[in-house]
C-alpha cells in the first residue's frame, strides 16, 4: 500500500505521466478520498488511470495508483471555472483522451456509475456525459424548478442535472470549457459558474445522460436559499443570454429515453405552511416589484393563490413558466436591480415548492410532475422568444 508521502513523488511541477483517463477531483476530507480512491482502482485498469486532486494523499492508498497534485481551486459544492481550466491543462500534459470531473462527495458514488461516465467519453461517441442521480422526490428542487425545466426548453436537452458536480468530457469538451472559463467573470460570491450542457448543445457537440444511481449531493457551506438561488440563477440567466441567438431558434428536444425513477418519498409537508406565508407576505410587500417584471395575466394569478389556503394551494405549471421567463427578460433589460429581481423571485420559487409538495402528498409521482412542468416550459418557449424580442409588450 503506498503512504502519504507517495503524492510528492509526482510532483505537479514535472509532468505528469501519460494515461487514457484522467480523473480530477476536487478537495474533500482524507476518509472520503481514500474512498474514491478505492473505488476507482476497482473499476479502472491502472495503467491507464491517472488521479489528480489537490487533497492530501490519505493514509492508505491502493497499490500502483497514480496520484498527482493539482493546482488549487476554490472548493465548493459545484464546478466552476478554475476546474475545468485545470481539468483541460492535466488533461493535456498527460495526453489523455478523456476527462472524468467528480466533485465534493463523489465517494457516494457506484463503481457502474463511475464506469458508465467515463467509458461514454473514453469510447469517442460521446462529448459530454452528464449523470442522473436517483434522489429524493424533495432533494435538489432550484434543479427541478428552474435549472432543468428552462434548459430543456431553451437547449432542447434532457439532462436532468444541468449543474451537476460530476462530468465525463472528452479533450475537445474540456478545451472549449477551459476556454469558456478563462474569459468567465468572478461572480460577487465566489468563481464564476459554467453551464457544460447550454456549452456543448451550442457546439454541437454528443451529449449523453447516465443512470449513476444514488449520490450524497454536496451542500452549500453557510449558504441560504437566498443566496444560493441568486448565485445559479442569475449564472444560468447570463449564459442564457449570451446564447440568445442560440436558443431562439425552433429545436425539438430528443424523446425520453428512460422510464421514471422515484425514492423513497420524504415528507416535506411540515415546511409548507411556512412558505405559503413567505410567498403571502410576499404578495402584501412586494406586489410593486413584482408588477415591473410580470404581466397583468400572471398578477392575476398570483392574486388567486394568494387566496388559497395552504392546503389547496398549487402552483400552475404554466404561470412557474412564465413567471421564469419574465425574470429572465427583466434580467437582460436590467428592469430593476439584478440583486433586487433575484431577490424578488424567491418567495414565487418557495410558492411553486410548497405546491410541489402538495401535489406530491396527494399521491402525484414527484418526477412526473418536474417532466409535467419542464414539457410546460417547453410549450411556453414562444412567450419568451416573443419577450426578448419585444420586451415591451406584455403578453396577456
Amino acid at each position: 500500500m503506498a503512504t502519504a508521502d507517495s503524492i510528492s513523488e509526482l510532483s505537479s511541477s514535472s509532468p505528469p505521466p501519460t494515461a487514457d483517463l484522467l480523473v480530477l477531483v476536487t478537495a474533500m476530507l482524507p476518509e472520503q478520498f481514500e474512498a474514491l480512491l478505492t473505488n476507482l482502482a476497482a473499476v479502472f485498469p491502472m495503467e491507464g488511470l491517472l488521479i489528480a486532486s489537490e487533497s492530501p494523499l490519505p493514509a492508505h492508498v491502493p497499490e500502483k495508483l497514480r496520484v498527482i497534485a493539482a493546482p488549487p481551486a476554490n472548493a465548493g459544492w459545484s464546478l466552476t471555472a478554475p476546474d475545468f481550466m485545470n481539468a483541460y491543462e492535466l488533461g493535456q500534459e498527460s495526453q489523455a483522451r478523456a476527462v472524468l470531473m467528480l466533485g465534493p462527495g463523489a465517494e457516494s458514488l457506484g463503481a457502474g456509475g463511475l464506469r458508465l461516465l467515463a467509458n461514454a467519453v473514453l469510447a469517442g461517441g460521446v462529448d459530454l456525459a452528464v449523470p442522473r442521480y436517483s434522489l429524493p422526490p424533495h432533494a435538489g428542487m432550484i434543479n427541478s424548478a428552474v435549472l432543468y425545466p428552462l434548459t430543456r426548453a431553451l437547449f432542447a436537452t434532457r439532462a436532468r442535472f444541468p449543474l451537476a458536480p460530476d462530468l465525463g468530457l472528452s479533450i475537445r469538451m474540456a478545451q472549449r470549457l477551459a476556454t469558456l472559463g478563462q474569459h468567465a467573470l468572478p461572480l460577487d460570491q465566489g468563481e464564476p459558474l459554467l453551464w457544460p450542457v447550454a456549452e456543448a448543445a451550442v457546439a454541437g457537440f454528443t451529449i449523453d445522460e447516465f443512470d449513476v444511481g444514488p449520490r450524497s449531493l454536496p451542500q452549500p457551506i453557510g449558504g441560504d436559499i437566498n443566496s444560493i438561488l441568486a448565485r445559479v440563477t442569475g449564472s444560468l440567466f447570463a449564459d442564457i443570454e449570451a446564447k440568445a441567438a442560440y436558443w431562439q431558434r425552433a429545436r425539438r428536444t430528443p424523446p425520453a429515453r428512460r422510464g421514471l425513477h422515484e425514492e423513497p418519498l420524504k415528507d416535506g409537508a411540515a415546511d409548507v405552511p411556512r412558505m405559503v406565508e413567505a410567498f403571502k407576505f410576499a404578495y402584501s410587500n412586494l406586489l410593486e416589484i413584482w408588477s415591473l417584471v410580470l404581466p397583468p395575466h400572471s398578477l392575476l394569478g398570483l392574486k388567486r393563490l394568494s387566496a388559497m389556503s395552504v392546503s389547496e394551494f398549487r402552483m400552475p405549471d404554466t404561470l412557474w413558466a412564465r413567471i421564469v421567463y419574465d425574470f429572465l427578460v427583466a434580467y437582460r433589460q436590467r428592469t430593476i436591480n439584478r440583486g433586487h429581481l433575484l431577490g424578488a423571485l424567491i418567495p414565487l420559487y418557495l410558492g411553486w415548492v410548497a405546491g410541489h409538495i402538495n401535489l406530491t402528498a396527494s399521491g402525484v409521482s414527484a418526477e412526473s410532475h418536474i417532466e409535467a412542468l419542464a414539457a410546460a416550459f417547453e410549450a411556453e418557449k414562444p412567450y419568451v422568444v416573443a419577450r426578448w424580442r419585444w420586451p415591451d409588450r406584455f403578453n396577456a
